[in-house]
C-alpha cells in the first residue's frame, strides 16, 4: 500500500484542479483570514481590540494558515463532470479512515494558529490558568512554537488530503 504522503502526488493533484477547485481554495483562504485574523484583531476591525500589539510573525503566519486551510478546504469540491483527476466516477458512499485523520490535523491546525496569534492576554483560558504576568511571561514566548506547530500541522493535513485525492475522489450524485 502506498503512503498517503507524497509531494509528488500532491503536486500532480494542484495541476490537475479546475477553476471550481481553486475558486474554493481563494474563497477558503479569504474565509480563514476572516475567521481567524477578526477575532484576534491581526486584522483590524471595530469588532476587536488587543492589548498587546500585533507581533511582526502574525502576519505571516496568518497568511500561511489562510493558504493551506483554503487547499484542504478545495479537496472537498467536486471537479466538473463528476470525476476525479484521474476520469474516474467516485463511488457514493466510499469513506476512508484516512479523512477523520486529516480532519483532525487539519481542525487542530486551525485552532492551534488562532491561539498562536492571537492576544496573550485577551485568552480567558491563558489568562485564569496564568494570570497576566503568567501570559506575557510564559505564554506569549511559547506562541511562535504554537505557530510552527500549527502550521506543521496544516501542512500535513493539505499533503495527505492532496496525495490522496485519486485514491479516495469526492463522491459524486448520479
Amino acid at each position: 500500500m502506498p503512503s498517503s504522503r507524497s509531494l509528488r502526488r500532491a503536486g500532480a493533484t494542484l495541476a490537475a484542479w479546475q477553476s471550481p477547485q481553486w475558486v474554493a481554495a481563494t474563497a477558503g483562504a479569504a474565509l480563514t483570514t476572516v475567521l481567524v485574523g477578526v477575532p484576534t484583531a491581526v486584522v483590524p476591525s471595530p469588532l476587536f481590540s488587543r492589548a498587546v500589539p500585533v507581533q511582526w510573525w502574525n502576519y505571516p503566519v496568518l497568511a500561511a494558515t489562510a493558504v493551506l486551510a483554503g487547499l484542504v478546504l478545495a479537496t472537498f469540491v467536486r471537479p466538473r463532470h463528476g470525476t476525479g483527476s484521474d476520469g474516474r466516477r467516485a463511488p457514493e458512499n466510499g469513506s476512508d479512515p484516512s479523512a477523520k485523520t486529516v480532519g483532525r490535523l487539519g481542525s487542530a491546525g486551525g485552532v492551534l494558529s488562532m491561539l498562536a496569534v492571537g492576544c496573550p492576554v485577551c485568552n480567558k483560558l491563558v489568562l485564569v490558568l496564568l494570570g497576566t504576568s503568567g501570559a506575557l511571561t510564559y505564554w506569549a514566548p511559547l506562541q511562535p512554537l504554537v505557530a510552527v506547530l500549527s502550521l506543521a500541522l496544516l501542512a500535513e493535513a493539505a499533503l495527505r488530503t492532496l496525495s490522496t485525492a485519486d485514491a479516495c475522489p469526492v463522491p459524486v450524485r448520479p
